[in-house]
């Protein structure tokens, strides 16, 4: 179904069955215009957790998953948290999204965490970062109207204990110079540090004790971003710029783009649109198929372009 990295770097991945993968890939098609996500899986699936880092060390079986487009991440003492990309707010109040499964795959908590969910990561100490596309900022699904107050992710950025419960959001602009979160595009969660680059203007973001420190930056549409000492890595961006990798060094005030470059499988082959892409710490993680691939930022090239 998904796969994503873990906050000591390993490899998480949420696996069903070919019957069952539509369920929980389902979609809605309006009629004569757009197809949207369904927030909820039409029916319930069989799924398995594993854990690679990176051989196989842990598999959780879970008999009933619910949601729809997952995340998948771990949390300590065994557990994982599953939550669904979407969440409509009904009558009776919103789906909740996000599930939390004991090293048994019993499910333990069940909340909500908002629509319109673009990134999901936890750290070590179990703290949960959570990053919205634009309609969780502005609303959709139910969410930003009357009576359900304004969107969950309306901040752009949210940080939830292990309990689900929020601790943290992004500040508005009232409280710092770096403008709002229209679209979170890139996150990047180490423990301490947590780095983002998002829509409109795309500075580079370090939040740190609840503190932001920005940089500007001129590198636009990067989906995923690692950071080591002074370096930055962007990879990713609008159309047609899917396997870019944007490297540059920061000083107080901004990212210096040093070079940029296509980035390739190691056998030559083209990256497929499809991969997924995280960044945590120094290092870029690319998910494909059956391979887990992995670009270190102080591997990369000081200065240059091809």
């Amino acid at each position: 179904m998904t796969a994503s990295i873990g906050p000591s770097g390993e490899a998480v991945a949420l696996w069903s069955t070919p019957g069952d993968l539509a369920a929980v890939r389902s979609t809605t098609t309006q009629p004569g215009w757009a197809t949207f996500p369904d927030p909820r899986a039409p029916r319930a699936v069989a799924a398995r957790v594993s854990v690679h880092a990176p051989d196989a060390t842990v598999t959780t079986r879970i008999a009933r998953l619910p949601v729809a487009h997952p995340h998948v991440q771990p949390l300590p003492d065994g557990r994982t948290l599953i939550v669904g990309a979407r969440s409509r707010w009904r009558p009776d109040g919103p789906d909740r999204n996000a599930i939390v499964y004991d090293a048994d795959g019993t499910p333990v908590i069940e909340q909500t965490l908002g629509d319109g969910i673009e990134h999901v990561a936890t750290t070590r100490r179990g703290e949960i970062w959570v990053g919205y596309f634009d309609e969780g900022v502005f609303g959709n699904y139910g969410w930003g109207d009357e009576k359900s107050g304004q969107p969950l992710g309306e901040y752009g950025l949210n940080r939830f204990s292990a309990g689900l419960t929020r601790t943290w959001h992004f500040p508005s602009p009232v409280d710092q110079a770096w403008g709002p979160i229209s679209d979170c595009y890139a996150l990047n969660v180490a423990e301490e540090t947590v780095w983002t680059c998002y829509y409109t203007d795309f500075p580079l973001v370090r939040i740190r004790d609840g503190e932001l420190t920005g940089r500007h930056n001129d590198v636009r549409g990067a989906k995923a971003l690692a950071v080591g000492d002074s370096r930055v890595a962007f990879y990713g961006g609008h159309r047609g710029e899917h396997d870019r990798l944007a490297v540059g060094v920061l000083d107080a005030e901004r990212v210096h783009v040093t070079g940029e470059y296509r980035l390739v499988q190691p056998d030559g082959q083209d990256l497929p649109e499809a991969t997924r892409v995280v960044g945590r710490g120094p290092d870029l993680h690319f998910l494909l198929d059956d391979d887990w691939l992995r670009l270190a930022v102080e591997d990369l090239p000081a200065e240059g372009a091809r």
